[in-house]
């Protein structure tokens, strides 16, 4: 439950706060958040699953942000970012997916 509340305090924290995103930045943002995403519901899965350990959050949730915008960074170095950041979206989204499935599946079974 704890990556869910950090996740939600950053949401509220972002709309209050408004900070300007650099314009350099701003075409890994939205793979960042998505990359954070990803590993936030894999985190809440496995606190479901009882297997969660707070340093392997900590190494997923950078590695899959630094992952992502290093896929990016080089698509846009080749001339390919459009295709690779999709790319990454549809990687990332159907993991997240993946983990609300199970995570349903949890909460509500029988």
């Amino acid at each position: 439950m704890i990556p869910a509340l950090g996740l939600l305090a950053g949401i509220v924290i972002g709309i209050l706060v408004r900070p300007d995103v650099p314009l350099w930045l701003q075409p890994y943002l939205p793979i960042a958040v998505i990359a954070a995403l990803d590993a936030v519901f894999g985190a809440v899965r496995a606190a479901l699953d009882g297997i969660f350990d707070d340093k392997v959050f900590v190494v997923s949730f950078l590695s899959n942000v630094v992952v992502a915008a290093f896929i990016v960074y080089l698509g846009d170095q080749l001339g390919v970012g459009a295709q690779l950041s999709t790319g990454v979206i549809v990687v990332l989204g159907v993991r997240i997916f993946s983990n609300v499935a199970s995570i349903r599946r949890h909460l509500f079974s029988a």
